[in-house]
């Protein structure tokens, strides 16, 4: 089954108005503080209890039916339909008449019930067109293919078979007649449900066939499904036969895939049986009525596919028709071939090039430029060479045998001159001058294409030619003697010495493009000066926030130290990741420059765009310890998947196919790109990939009108006098910045007081927000590194040198993390804003009243409704969405289905202030037992730094929290996952106060 891409899913929930389908069923909507609220139309309903959340696009149901989902749900429910059937009704923005117990059909048919049924097929066809062509998942199928080409899938139709068919239809007739056609089972299925469909035409253009190939991979269809279909019935047709009208030359393909491999790599001469046993008598019949005289068999290089071959050229033999055999590597295919030896255009122009001739004797087959082929006899006097026997043309193809060797025995002649530039060279043999320019482009052993300039006297002929091409040497030599007046002997001869001649260059080019680039920079005595100054300022941070400002960015004082440090970072083994998101034109990309022009040039690499494997074909040390910019992340999307692995395995790694240049066969070869490197992206996207946005820090451009005041003032500033000398003075501020990072060095960063951090551990998700968290206190400590004194261990033998995290730098690392990790209590509606509250002052009472720790009060439901006096819908609709936001923890309770809660929320936040609850207080940290002498534990604190929505304080100290670490203590997310799906009458509640120490 064809599955529903889940952005499609997400972008219906997202997008379509659930207030408007809602009404337009008949209920009757009125505003209720933020959510819209109505009488539920499914059960008896007095007062409103239909609760419509226009924000979330959410429908809940507080009365007797307890339903309530997506806009997807709410045309499930409406209308009776299945979760498919109800995405494609939004899918067409099909109205929704009121709910009055009538499931009709509100899709359009696709098909006329009274049209005959070459016209019902060639319906369906379209139908199936019209749906590949938006569907991600079968383009994507395509794309794995090397199918996916515009111009193949609207020449041929091709098309998707979804499931979407059937509900369209109008009727049972329609239904009846799909079925008679073997368009629909009689289970009432499409049968080329999942499949790509690629239909058989007959001359006239009527649909004879149609084949269909599964999308979904074979390990998760059932066992048993067939990945191969075709309409019931005997086959009829021919696969592309405009092909057979346009050439007397035909390729044979096993498959239809194949077929279309061969088409999209240019040879349209392509036609295909249906399987090994399927060349059919209409193959037969429509040869002959165009007349065709030679085919080259292409079948699946595997033992059915060889002796299919041989039985069907003997038959085409015996009518006439010459039968080659183009010979695939041992068990591949045309499409396998095609897809493991790039470009196809020439891999399989080489195999047709080489087919072997199935007659007697031996014929060679020649590719011309229409992609039809021609055979010719060989010659009959082949020469003798060191490997073997080869045809003579090819040995007059060489360069001539007295030809010198090597470029310094060219220049050693008096009569040649080699003068070399950046691009250009130039030869002269006699009166004869040849100028080459291109040669630097030319960094494979497999090409040589120039642009050659031969000059003699007042005649001249200039060409772009490949000199490993004998054709377009032999072109050469003809045109360029008639133009110099030369012989045509003595042409050939100076190109097979310029060939040479640029073999050595090119190599030589090619070994200083594979040499491992240093980009190492000296400093001078002063500038090394400078940057040490600035590492050792214990106000270092404020001066990294301060020459920001001076470099022309305002405001947004946590995005620019967190950028900061990110890319500093890269020195580490394990660097952070950096996702800026904001609206367009709210800065992401200003602040993106503006930390990376603080990195030296060659430890920064910025790119507009990559393609899905250009990371992997890197240098291997290319990005070691360097920072990846992306200018936006939809530039990235093909290459999201090697950005993940580099970031989470450090490293990245490929196998793929390549030529052996000594013996010419096809190898494995192996790529490999180190890390650690660190990846910086901005996106304007609100939805991101979550694998990637799992692995990154994400930071929010203040699009707050405050701060485009700030940025207003600032852009007046620089038009004055005062802020255009400013602007000189910024290049020196991002020098000294630069030579300080290049000081920095890759030194181990050890956290003695790791043992005591906490972080909350109730999801899954928390595991890589606490690897950030950690990463984030290092990449500090690694800033200061020239403040500490630097320490070493003995290691299995040897000294390992280290630097040790202080508490300021824990300090430091809390209060970023409170902006860019945490969230604020904005985000809650106010309803259950004030029972977060309620809670808060409950839990403290609490702790006052028995004298124990927050983390050792657990509650129940009806400790909550005593405490606030609320009821039991209110208490269960408000609590589930503190635990879903994870300011409530879900505990199994002592007996029975019943559950405990624990708060998690510490009493932060309350002034708008994002806060990231779990952290450990520094002051707790100072009495806590630490790992060895913790050096530079006295040491300042960076002062005078204030957050972007925090009072201007002493410096930068860690906010304090009430919660204590809670290590070794269990959480079951099997609990949590119960909670959320049981019933308010299946929950036991046995403890009805607040719960005493454990």
């Amino acid at each position: 089954m064809a599955r529903i891409p889940d952005e499609e899913i997400q972008r219906l929930k997202r997008e379509v108005s659930l207030e408007r389908l809602v009404e337009a069923s008949g209920v009757e909507l009125r505003r209720h503080g933020a959510n819209l609220v109505g009488r539920c139309p499914w059960h008896e309903d007095k007062g409103p209890s239909l609760v419509v959340t226009p924000s979330k696009n959410l429908w809940h149901c507080l009365g007797a039916c307890q339903q309530g989902g997506s806009v997807i749900d709410w045309v499930m429910k409406a209308r009776g339909v299945s979760f498919r059937h109800a995405v494609e009704i939004l899918r067409n923005d099909a109205p929704l008449a009121p709910t009055n117990g009538n499931r009709r059909r509100v899709l359009p048919s696709p098909v006329e019930t009274d049209a005959e049924d070459r016209e019902v097929l060639a319906q369906v066809v379209a139908y199936y067109h019209e749906t590949l062509k938006q569907s991600p998942e079968a383009l994507g199928y395509l794309e794995s293919r090397g199918l996916r080409s515009s111009e193949a899938i609207s020449h041929f139709q091709l098309g998707f078979a979804n499931r979407t068919l059937g509900y369209r239809l109008p009727g049972p007739k329609a239904r009846e007649r799909l079925q008679r056609l073997g368009v629909i089972r009689e289970s009432g299925h499409e049968h080329f449900n999942g499949s790509l469909v690629i239909p058989i035409f007959g001359e006239a253009g009527e649909v004879l066939g149609m084949y269909g190939r599964k999308v979904t991979p074979e390990y998760r269809l059932r066992k048993g499904t067939p990945l191969h279909l075709y309409l019931p019935g005997p086959h009829r047709g021919l696969f592309n036969t405009s092909a057979l009208r346009a050439s007397r030359t035909v390729i044979l393909c096993e498959a239809l895939i194949d077929a279309l491999t061969f088409w999209c790599a240019g040879f349209r001469n392509v036609t295909a049986s249906y399987g090994v046993e399927g060349f059919t008598a209409d193959h037969l019949s429509t040869f002959e009525r165009h007349g065709t005289g030679r085919v080259l068999i292409a079948y699946d290089r595997d033992e059915a596919g060889e002796r299919a071959a041989a039985s069907l050229s003997e038959k085409l033999m015996a009518m006439g028709i010459e039968c080659f055999r183009i010979q695939f590597p041992k068990g591949m295919d045309a499409n396998e071939y095609a897809l493991k030896v790039t470009p196809a255009e020439k891999s399989l122009g080489v195999l047709v090039r080489n087919a072997v001739w199935l007659g007697k004797g031996k014929r060679t087959v020649v590719l011309d430029r229409d992609f039809t082929v021609e055979a010719e006899e060989p010659p009959s006097e082949p020469s003798e060479t060191a490997g073997g026997t080869e045809p003579a043309a090819e040995t007059a193809d060489r360069a001539p045998a007295e030809a010198p060797s090597s470029l310094a025995a060219l220049a050693a002649k008096k009569e040649t001159l080699a003068d070399t530039t950046a691009d250009e060279v130039t030869l002269t043999f006699g009166d004869r001058r040849y100028r080459v320019r291109g040669l630097s482009k030319n960094l494979s052993y497999d090409c040589l294409r120039v642009n050659l300039l031969a000059s003699r006297e007042e005649g001249i002929h200039v060409d772009t030619l490949d000199l490993y091409s004998a054709r377009h040497r032999a072109a050469f030599v003809k045109q360029a003697a008639a133009e110099l007046g030369a012989s045509e002997e003595t042409v050939k001869k100076d190109l097979g010495r310029i060939l040479l001649a640029l073999e050595e260059q090119q190599e030589e080019r090619i070994r200083q493009a594979l040499e491992p680039k240093t980009n190492e920079v000296s400093l001078t005595p002063a500038e090394r000066e400078a940057a040490m100054e600035l590492l050792s300022d214990p106000r270092l941070l404020d001066r990294i926030l301060a020459d920001f400002e001076s470099c022309g960015v305002v405001g947004e004082e946590t995005n620019k130290l967190t950028a900061y440090l990110a890319a500093v970072s890269r020195k580490l083994e394990e660097p952070l990741a950096v996702i800026v998101q904001s609206g367009s034109a709210a800065g992401k990309s200003s602040l993106m420059e503006a930390a990376l022009a603080f990195v030296p040039e060659e430890e920064r690499v910025k790119y507009s765009a990559m393609t899905g494997q250009s990371l992997f074909y890197m240098g291997e040390t290319d990005l070691k310890h360097k920072v990846l910019a992306i200018v936006e992340e939809q530039g990235a999307e093909r290459a999201t998947y090697a950005l993940k692995l580099l970031q989470s395995e450090g490293e990245l790694t490929i196998a793929s196919t390549g030529k052996d240049p000594a013996s010419g066969r096809l190898v494995t070869q192996e790529y490999r790109v180190c890390g650690p490197v660190m990846i910086f992206l901005t996106t304007t996207a609100i939805e991101v990939d979550e694998e990637l946005l799992n692995r990154c820090v994400v930071l929010t451009v203040d699009e707050d009108r405050e701060q485009t005041r700030a940025i207003h003032r600032l852009q007046r500033e620089r038009q004055t006098l005062e802020g255009l000398l400013a602007r000189k003075d910024r290049e020196a501020v991002l020098k000294v910045h630069q030579d300080a990072q290049r000081l920095l060095r890759p030194v181990l960063v050890a956290n003695p007081y790791a043992r005591h951090l906490t972080f909350l551990d109730d999801r899954t998700r928390t595991r890589r927000d606490h690897v950030k968290y950690l990463t984030l206190i290092r990449a500090i400590a690694l800033l200061h590194q020239y403040q500490r004194p630097v320490r070493t261990v003995e290691h299995r033998g040897e000294a390992v040198a280290y630097l040790e995290v202080t508490l300021e730098d824990i300090a430091v690392a809390n209060r970023l993390a409170h902006q860019v990790l945490g969230r604020s209590l904005d985000e809650l509606p106010p309803q259950t804003r004030r029972l977060l509250f309620a809670l808060d002052r409950m839990v403290g009472e609490a702790c006052a009243r028995q004298q124990i720790d927050r983390k050792d009060v657990h509650f129940s439901r009806r400790a909550i409704r005593e405490a606030t006096g609320w009821s039991h819908t209110q208490v269960r609709v408000h609590l589930e969405r503190l635990v879903e936001l994870e300011y409530v923890l879900v505990h199994r309770g002592g007996r029975g289905q019943s559950f405990e809660y624990e708060l998690l929320y510490d009493g932060r936040g309350e002034d708008g202030a994002p806060f990231l609850a779990g952290l450990i207080d520094v002051e707790a940290l100072k009495k806590a037992p630490y790992d060895g002498d913790l050096a530079g534990s006295k040491g300042h604190l960076a002062g005078g730094w204030r957050g972007q929505n925090g009072p201007k304080t002493g410096g930068w100290r860690g906010e304090p929290s009430s919660l204590s670490a809670r290590q070794g203590q269990p959480h079951s997310t099997l609990a949590a996952r119960s909670h959320e799906n049981a019933s308010s009458d299946a929950v036991v509640e046995s403890r009805p106060n607040v719960v005493a120490v454990r």
